[in-house]
């Protein structure tokens, strides 16, 4: 479309050897870590498990692209390795909605945002996804002007550029299925109290119905009553704890609002067919 190229790309892995991705597909490579600084900038992508892929060798690279001045970034959980290289101070970065609890409780001092990519002077997150798609037209864009990027979008059956603000998540209403405005509200308050929970009656004062009203509102339009729909919301994010952090099993459980392992292996138990520190296993084999 431009008439001339103007990006090209090398795909690494940590040896070199084709790269399985977690829907199976293999991804071949080009060359492996290590050799190659003359890099202006480099994305790391690292799946649901970023922390096997931190190795020594990976680290030593990172500082030394960093130190040639490459801009690094990370792909959603990409993140995880820049901040545990040390890689990301005063910096402020971006990663898919679901990841992001996970890093603030391990790296609480590295500054997160919600939006949908961050770009920045030396360094670039995003959401993962198609919030990829959208940070490389905006760099197509910053680059080469909005025609050239708008071309592009067209081109993918891309509807739109999204700039950064755009929400990374369906609006409430649509992930409901409803648009009553006290039933939204009510979620979006457990969605925000999911380390402190609030009391069920709590909730309905601050939006103004009854305690029963709030009850009927859950079994009309989400088939479960307050309680059951708040208990999921923080075993999910709990079963995300365990997956992304090194968290104990009792800081993931006080971290999702249960004050003792005990009720929170019942309840994940209840949940999840197994407990917490045997699910972790699993999702780590």
């Amino acid at each position: 479309m431009s008439g001339r190229p103007l990006f090209d790309w090398t795909l690494f892995s940590l040896d070199g050897e084709p790269v399985s991705a977690s829907n199976g597909m293999t991804l071949m490579v080009d060359q492996p870590i290590g050799e190659c600084l003359d890099l202006p900038s480099l994305a790391v992508c690292s799946g649901f498990e970023p922390d096997v892929h931190l190795t020594r060798p990976l680290v030593s690279w990172l500082h030394r692209l960093d130190q040639a001045g490459c801009v690094l970034g990370g792909i959603d959980t990409g993140c995880f390795l820049l901040a545990s290289a040390e890689l990301l101070k005063g910096e402020r970065i971006t990663l898919h909605w679901e990841s992001l609890p996970a890093f603030r409780e391990r790296f609480p001092l590295i500054e997160t945002s919600d939006e949908l990519f961050e770009l920045g002077e030396r360094r670039f997150s995003c959401a993962g996804g198609a919030a990829a798609m959208d940070m490389a037209l905006e760099v197509i864009k910053q680059r080469h002007g909005a025609k050239l990027a708008v071309d592009v979008s067209e081109q993918l059956i891309h509807e739109r550029l999204r700039n950064r603000h755009d929400q990374q998540r369906m609006s409430l209403a649509r992930r409901l299925g409803t648009h009553n405005p006290r039933l939204i509200e009510a979620v979006a308050l457990m969605e925000r109290h999911l380390e402190r929970p609030l009391p069920i009656e709590g909730i309905a004062d601050r939006i103004g119905v009854s305690l029963r009203h709030l009850q009927r509102l859950f079994e009309e339009h989400l088939h479960r009553t307050p309680r059951q729909w708040y208990l999921s919301l923080r075993l999910s994010r709990s079963q995300r704890l365990l997956m992304e952090t090194n968290m104990d099993v009792l800081e993931v459980g006080i971290a999702c609002g249960f004050a003792s392992s005990s009720s929170f292996a019942r309840a994940y138990r209840a949940q999840f067919g197994c407990s917490p520190g045997e699910s972790r296993r699993q999702l780590l084999q």
